[in-house]
């Protein structure tokens, strides 16, 4: 049994729109100014890690709260219809800290093929090393933050070595070798045991008059699933699955750790100087008969996989609203490098969404793209031997074409037993009920062009167009 239901957008958008109504006398035509160098913004970027993008209280879910992200939405710009390229940890963080598509970064998985080298072998070893060196060839964000003057804290997910190897000035992860050192080692007890030394770097930041930057991606609502027992009693009694009862408290406990983050952003005087971002990294389906993610969730192409809320939060600078046009996380990147006045890579795949927020001006661009590869790397260097699934947003139409790249660990994950392609109005089938290919061959047609004009993988699909 699945939780939540299909939600209606038009009544969170009615809602929220009465909320700000009050507040637009304090947009003055002149707060599009770019600030000057000296009074460049702090950024906070907020990371959930496994969680649906139903699953909150602005997004009227039935029974998980999330009061203090409810609050954040409330004064931020939201995309309800946001997304992320790709429905696994440590690509979709890359993605975030490079600005660029997993077949561009080549961070495509978790973890390169165990048929590649024995796991516990030397050789396994220098795979792992490889693939970390995968980050060096871009400029992070930290690292052009670095150069702007920012001070810069890493804390919670982290998969590529240590925090200095992303371009952070100060973190909590060191690196191989380490307890848990694949995706975060020191750095994951952040929010699970409070959020101090976040609040210690702030303090520093503030004294010596340096703008900040702030990675925090706790491992919340990621597994293992053990939320406090005052949460979790709550659930307990409203839904009858306890695996569903655990995720549902992992999501509050997250939220609350949220919260605490934000209050002492309020606490220290430098909210309104702070530009929060926020979203999850991939999506998460609670199976309700064990602890494990249900099908068309983490891994996969699909909306429980892909489509994330993404807020914005820039106080005196962005008005607070929904939005309905898609966006990727690709486009953080160039977005908060517009905010401070900084040139982005001109080969930058993604948008930069000020004019949008800022400016009132439309978004160029009429679909969005995404991948799905396998959790084991099978070739390091060709990420198309890998790849599962490519899909396409164009409107309310959605289109998933399946490829043969090597399954490895977690084939299970991924049902390739039709390989024919798949269209899904997200409009009336949010959840991708029903597939519309038979009956829409030339809407098919139309976004398998549009697919192979992204990225030529040549000859990987396994059926024709």
């Amino acid at each position: 049994m699945r939780f939540g239901g299909v939600l209606g957008l038009v009544g969170w958008v009615s809602s929220l729109a009465c909320a700000l109504l009050a507040g637009d006398a304090l947009w003055a035509a002149d707060s599009a100014a770019q600030l000057a160098p000296a009074t460049r913004p702090n950024i906070v970027l907020i990371l959930s890690d496994d969680q649906a993008w139903t699953d909150y209280g602005f997004m009227h879910h039935p029974h998980i709260r999330t009061p203090n992200l409810d609050r954040l939405a409330a004064s931020s710009a939201v995309f309800p219809r946001g997304h992320v390229p790709t429905a696994l940890c440590r690509p979709s963080l890359a993605t975030l800290v490079t600005g660029r598509y997993a077949h561009q970064h080549l961070i495509t998985g978790n973890d390169p093929s165990p048929m590649l080298a024995d796991p516990g072998s030397a050789r396994y070893a220098e795979l792992r090393h490889r693939l970390i060196e995968k980050l060096d060839r871009w400029d992070t964000l930290p690292k052009v933050l670095t150069r702007l003057g920012y001070r810069s804290f890493q804390s919670g997910k982290w998969w590529e070595g240590s925090y200095q190897r992303g371009g952070f000035s100060h973190g909590m992860t060191r690196g191989f070798p380490e307890p848990n050192g694949r995706h975060g080692d020191a750095g994951l007890v952040i929010g699970r045991e409070g959020i101090s030394p976040i609040l210690q770097f702030i303090d520093q930041a503030i004294d010596d008059q340096k703008p900040f930057f702030v990675w925090y991606a706790p491992f919340l609502p990621h597994t293992p699933h053990n939320p406090p027992e005052d949460l979790l009693r709550r659930y307990r009694s409203e839904v009858p699955s306890t695996h569903v009862a655990k995720y549902f408290a992992m999501c509050e406990w997250f939220d609350t750790t949220c919260g605490a983050l934000l209050d002492g952003l309020q606490q220290r005087g430098v909210a309104d100087q702070t530009i929060v971002v926020y979203l999850a990294d991939n999506g998460w389906i609670q199976d309700p008969d064990s602890a494990k993610f249900g099908p068309r969730s983490k891994q996969s192409p699909y909306e429980g996989g892909v489509r994330q809320p993404i807020m914005i939060r820039w106080p005196n600078v962005i008005r607070p609203g929904s939005h309905e046009p898609l966006i990727s996380s690709i486009d953080i990147f160039p977005t908060l490098l517009s905010a401070l006045g900084a040139d982005a890579p001109g080969d930058l795949p993604g948008l930069d969404l000020l004019p949008m927020l800022r400016d009132g001006l439309p978004l160029k661009r009429d679909a969005i793209f995404g991948e799905a590869f396998a959790h084991d790397v099978a070739d390091l260097d060709r990420p198309e031997e890998s790849l599962l699934f490519r899909w396409v947003i164009e409107g309310n139409w959605k289109l998933i074409l399946t490829y043969d790249g090597q399954l490895g660990r977690y084939a299970e994950v991924h049902d390739r037993s039709d390989p024919r392609p798949q269209l899904y109005d997200l409009q009336s089938d949010p959840h991708e009920r029903t597939n519309l290919a038979r009956s829409q061959p030339q809407v098919v047609a139309k976004l398998a062009k549009k697919i192979a004009g992204w990225w030529d993988v040549g000859e990987r699909r396994t059926v024709e167009e």
